[in-house]
């Protein structure tokens, strides 16, 4: 979603990724920028005072960086889980902790606007946990497994 947001007499164009995830992903005339907002009531006192608080790091972006894994303190976006590319309802579970697989393997169907689409597994190795079960709803970027053990990375 883009905005125009004025301040101090400046206007800034500003992208943002997903506002449901953390951390928030905002390009601000083209820099890269990760928000970490702060606690609700932590935030509510903030409104009271008159500031608003929060975390900014500026990173730089690399438009050629692999999305599949992403390292990040985030249990949903840390290096070892393997996370949802779509939003959607799990309709099928292939592999349960312990399981060892093979980069390119289905793991699971999620459905999403009544299309079925086959997770594969991005890497070899094997299940530490399964995350998620048949029915449940999941966000995009969700945290869908997470690895005891990793191996070779799949370029699917």
């Amino acid at each position: 979603m883009k905005y125009k947001i004025t301040v101090n007499d400046k206007v800034y164009e500003v992208e943002i990724e997903n506002i449901n995830a953390r951390p928030v992903i905002a390009f601000v005339d083209g820099d890269r920028f990760e928000v970490m907002p702060e606690n609700a009531d932590q935030t509510e006192a903030g409104k009271e005072s008159g500031e608003t608080k929060a975390r900014v790091e500026k990173k730089p972006f690399n438009p050629n960086q692999p999305s599949g894994v992403v390292h990040s303190s985030h249990q949903a976006l840390s290096g070892d889980t393997q996370t949802a590319p779509l939003p959607g309802t799990v309709i099928e579970v292939f592999v349960k902790a312990g399981d060892k697989v093979e980069a390119g393997q289905m793991i699971l169907v999620i459905e999403a606007m009544k299309m079925k689409n086959s997770i594969r597994s991005l890497h070899s190795g094997t299940i530490g946990e399964v995350l998620v079960s048949a029915g449940q709803s999941v966000a995009h970027k969700q945290a869908l497994i997470k690895f005891a053990e990793m191996g070779e990375a799949a370029w699917i």
